[in-house]
């Protein structure tokens, strides 16, 4: 019989009775709030010119601005906001002294252009710049925005809001003009203007101006109130980065659109009609519809005989020598720039790079993935250069979080190429050289953020039974000193269990990684239950720690909590995730393409059923969004293998297409529906940014329709991760009581 009760909406956790297995009287029984009280710090920067870091604090719910300075690197709590109301905290800068951070608080729009409102406040959200000054705390709202950028000095945020280029200033003192108030543009030109950055002395602004077909590296000087476009074309020219004078800006060139891919709507005239790109299957960027007064005769013609003229440079373009793809640097004083860099002809393995930075004197750098693995390259910007980009991060490990040294002189990273499971931190010259490692051992390092005076870095660190804490390292490698959170004498760290890394084979013979979490009391010839975690993303990847990324870090908890309760917990690293390479992240088939990396969860999962220490009738599974799509399809593929599953805001079909022989829909868990037979706790938030709410709507008319088991939590005005702890823990009590329930985990059996 279906049972699905009645939603509880309730912000307060909901105390449940969860079955456990008996252990003996001295091992503590804690709760999973107590895992997850410690504060988790995010978003850690430090200045240029001062040993001062900030970074913002998750406790409980409530968010909060710290810093810490040389040399006792005390923590300081400068923003004091209180309770566990959802208002996300997000876009930490500091200033080049260490004087003044900003931040934003409220979530951002979604695609209707509204704030999430977890708490249903009828008053509505805001998403607004805040500021603090770090020697008297208290901080201050300056206005509405959108991404802000604070100034060097920090006098001024900067951000763009409908495609012009805004300001505030940092000041208690209530603004006096429009432009202050952030009510008019401080610069208002023609396209949409974004992505503005700050000169390092902090007299001017680079920004992109889209034209549609082209864009400009445009820079405004706020002293003389002028504006300059860097070496105008008619190419696409984004990511501008300033030299360390403030002289030279650097940006990237690709070539403008050519008229087969142009789709604007036109207005009908001789000069001015629709673009040959409307409704091609190779129109691209711009504009779209049929225009306004119709097409010239000719474009009637081609829609009418679906024949397209081909020439060289009509569908496709490239610069004059066979290139795409270019960094050029500009004097921002004449506007006169040059090409310093293009990649060979023909070349394709750097044509995805979107980003470069102004590193050291005369270098720039950026990340690609030509082979393998995710690295930095580097090339000169002087004239004469080498055409190959210097290798920066070399080894067999992927890079995936940088900072540069004050004088740009030297890349900080963290990296896996010394231990595929975790990150370590490292550092390289920018110009070139050999990279030297600084930390090693167990714990997981990411995040690095080089202090001015380069004695340390101050690091995100966890280890298998320390959370996710702010940490800082000598420069020349050595122990690190953790700095925050506090960990109460009520955390649970004597509970935790440590990691067993365990590779299996999937039927293809792809080695898959896995970790095992063993219940601390198992017993000689016992069969326990056990439970597969399967990580969203699905671009990402499980660490035998507590994780960096905040999801992750609450669902390492509870793999926790869940082991001590006496569940074997296996967590597998499947198919298209990170930290394995390019051909293990971009596998064939998978996805909507034909779910490959399911095989994956199901290896793991016959692994666990050939385990003396784990009854193979009683296994569930659990996620969250890509997670969720993966327990979907558990259940409706192999409602044999596993009893029971939790589904949080997981994706049920691929695409839209609902053709029965289409591979998107074959791939899809819906298409298995007439086998899903298991129970299944659904948890989804409506005002979700990342997996629609139709998702989860849509599934459950088909468990109606199929008399599956189902229960449901439903959380109005909230997003794909719940903004409110308390929704946090109500989840996860819910999820280990729906799961206790169906697997029986008491008492354990015996083989």
């Amino acid at each position: 019989m279906m049972r699905v009760p009645s939603v509880t909406l309730s912000l307060t956790v909901a105390t449940l009775l969860i079955p456990a297995f008996a252990r003996p009287q001295s091992m503590p029984a804690p709760t999973i709030e107590q895992y997850l009280r410690p504060g988790v710090p995010y978003e850690l920067v430090a200045a240029k010119k001062a040993d001062r870091i900030a970074w913002i604090a998750y406790e409980a719910g409530a968010r909060n601005v710290y810093t810490a300075a040389a040399p006792g690197f005390r923590p300081v709590n400068l923003t004091r906001f209180t309770g566990d109301n959802g208002i996300d905290l997000t876009g930490l800068n500091i200033s080049d002294d260490g004087a003044v951070v900003t931040f934003v608080r409220g979530h951002a729009p979604n695609r209707d252009g509204w704030v999430a409102n977890p708490s249903s406040d009828p008053k509505g959200a805001e998403r607004a710049v805040w500021a603090a000054r770090t020697a008297e705390g208290g901080a201050w709202r300056l206005g509405e925005t959108t991404t802000p950028v604070l100034s060097p000095d920090g006098r001024f945020v900067a951000f763009a809001k409908d495609g012009q280029i805004f300001r505030l200033p940092v000041t208690r003192v209530p603004p006096a003009n429009g432009i202050d108030k952030g009510e008019q543009p401080l610069v208002k030109a023609w396209g949409s203007n974004a992505g503005p950055v700050w000169s390092p002395d902090g007299t001017k602004l680079a920004f992109v101006s889209n034209r549609v077909d082209h864009s400009y590296i445009a820079v405004y000087d706020l002293r003389a109130g002028k504006l300059q476009y860097l070496a105008p074309a008619v190419d696409r020219d984004t990511s501008p980065t300033w030299s360390p004078d403030s002289r030279r800006v650097a940006f990237i060139r690709r070539p403008g659109l050519p008229f087969g891919l142009q789709t604007q709507a036109g207005s009908g005239g001789i000069g001015n009609p629709a673009g040959p790109g409307v409704g091609s299957a190779l129109g691209g960027r711009g504009g779209g519809g049929q225009g306004r007064g119709g097409q010239a005769p000719g474009g009637q013609e081609s829609a009418a005989t679906g024949r397209r003229a081909t020439s060289p440079g009509l569908n496709m373009a490239s610069f004059r020598g066979d290139y795409s793809h270019s960094f050029w640097v500009a004097d921002v004083t004449t506007g006169e720039g040059r090409e310093f860099w293009h990649a060979a002809p023909g070349e394709t393995r750097f044509q995805s790079v979107n980003t470069i930075a102004w590193a050291g004197p005369e270098h720039v750098i950026f990340q690609a993935e030509p082979e393998e693995w995710i690295r930095y390259y580097s090339v000169p910007v002087a004239p004469g250069g080498t055409a190959t980009p210097a290798t920066l991060t070399a080894g067999d490990g992927m890079v995936e979080f940088v900072s540069l040294s004050t004088d740009g002189r030297t890349l900080y990273y963290c990296t896996n190429a010394s231990d595929i499971e975790r990150r370590d931190i490292w550092k390289v010259p920018t110009a070139g050289g050999d990279a030297v490692q600084i930390t090693k051992g167990d714990e997981v390092e990411t995040y690095p953020a080089v202090l001015a005076s380069g004695r340390h870095i101050a690091v995100l660190s966890a280890t298998w039974r320390r959370p996710q804490s702010v940490a800082l390292v000598p420069n020349g490698g050595g122990a690190e000193r953790v700095i925050y959170p506090p960990l109460g004498k009520d955390f649970p760290a004597a509970a935790h269990v440590q990691p067993q890394l365990v590779n299996v084979k999937a039927p293809d013979g792809l080695e898959v990684h896995n970790q095992v979490f063993l219940p601390p009391d198992l017993k000689p010839g016992e069969r326990r239950p056990a439970i597969v975690f399967v990580h969203g993303g699905p671009v990402r990847q499980m660490v035998p720690a507590y994780h960096y990324r905040f999801f992750y870090h609450l669902a390492y908890g509870v793999n926790q909590y869940l082991a001590h309760r006496g569940y074997v917990v296996l967590s597998v690293n499947y198919r298209s995730g990170i930290g394995y390479g390019k051909s293990f992240r971009t596998a064939p088939n998978t996805g909507a393409r034909g779910n490959a990396e399911y095989q994956d969860v199901l290896a793991a999962t016959r692994y666990l059923q050939g385990r003396v220490d784990v009854d193979p009738k009683r296994i569930g599974i659990w996620g969250l969004s890509y997670g969720g799509l993966l327990t979907a399809q558990a259940l409706a593929r192999n409602s044999d293998t596993f009893a029971v599953g939790v589904d949080m805001a997981g994706v049920h079909l691929f695409g839209n297409s609902l053709d029965p022989e289409s591979v998107s829909y074959q791939s899809s868990a819906i298409s298995q529906i007439g086998n899903w037979k298991s129970p299944v706790l659904l948890i989804h938030g409506d005002d979700d940014r990342n997996v629609a709410f139709t998702q989860t709507t849509g599934l459950v008319q088909l468990l109606r329709a199929h008399n599956v088991e189902h229960e449901l939590i439903v959380y109005p005005d909230d997003v794909h991760d719940p903004l409110l702890h308390t929704r946090w823990l109500y989840s996860f009590e819910r999820t280990v009581e729906f799961l206790g329930r169906f697997l029986q985990p008491a008492p354990a059996a015996t083989r």
